[in-house]
């Protein structure tokens, strides 16, 4: 398996819509998928067990709730997101951070059930769905776990390669180290935070998929 910077052994510090009941009460997914009482899809045995190995051999109607349930999720935070830019009162950002802490939960019995939601399991789109929830989790340590499943996700060709790369900064940043790619931006001074080894910064990136830094700022800057 390919090794990708910032991906170290587990623990090691570094970086549907709504479900509808049955006629018998039972509540089932989009696509008649069941779902736990947490209202998150399950595997046909009902199980809430550790991640299946195999887990990409889950049922295609489990992956569709799955991704459903993840692109509703990010949409419902943007939606927030965009509101507590517009109008930044207390309501809306406690709103905000209490969408993050039940999204990050969703996501968290998501990846105990199936393991990380790869691009081919759930889709690119849901997959992205699941590392901006990631990235906005308020628990580093269930950050970093799921960094080490994206990571190896990534070397086998499940994940896009900046997949990895935004957690690995992300994690690298909040425990107070240099990040690997370049991606995290300091909102005060709008500059990467430190980088580790800057003068191999652009081959890491290339080898991840990312550009070239200059053109990530001059994107960011137009968007600013």
């Amino acid at each position: 398996m390919k090794r990708f910077p910032g991906h170290l052994a587990a623990g090691t510090p570094t970086e549907p819509d709504g479900a509808r009941p049955e006629p018998d009460g039972s509540p089932v997914g989009p696509e008649g998928s069941p779902v736990g009482p947490d209202g998150l899809p399950v595997g046909p045995d009902g199980s809430s067990a550790g991640p299946d190995p195999a887990a990409a051999r889950i049922l295609p109607a489990l992956a569709v709730a799955l991704a459903r349930e993840l692109s509703r999720r990010a949409d419902e935070e943007r939606h927030l997101m965009r509101q507590a830019r517009t109008n930044p009162t207390p309501q809306v950002r406690r709103g905000l951070v209490e969408c993050r802490r039940t999204n990050a939960d969703a996501l968290a019995t998501i990846v105990r059930r199936h393991g990380w939601p790869t691009a081919d399991l759930v889709g690119a789109p849901a997959s992205t769905a699941a590392l901006m929830i990631l990235l906005h989790a308020p628990d580093l340590d269930f950050q970093l776990r799921c960094r080490d499943l994206i990571a190896q996700a990534t070397a086998d060709g499940r994940c896009p390669g900046p997949h990895h790369a935004y957690i690995a900064d992300h994690c690298a940043v909040e425990l107070g180290q240099p990040q690997f790619y370049g991606t995290r931006v300091d909102p005060a001074t709008f500059r990467p935070y430190p980088i580790r080894r800057p003068e191999t910064l652009e081959e890491r990136r290339r080898d991840v998929g990312l550009g070239p830094l200059d053109e990530q700022m001059r994107t960011l800057r137009r968007g600013a």
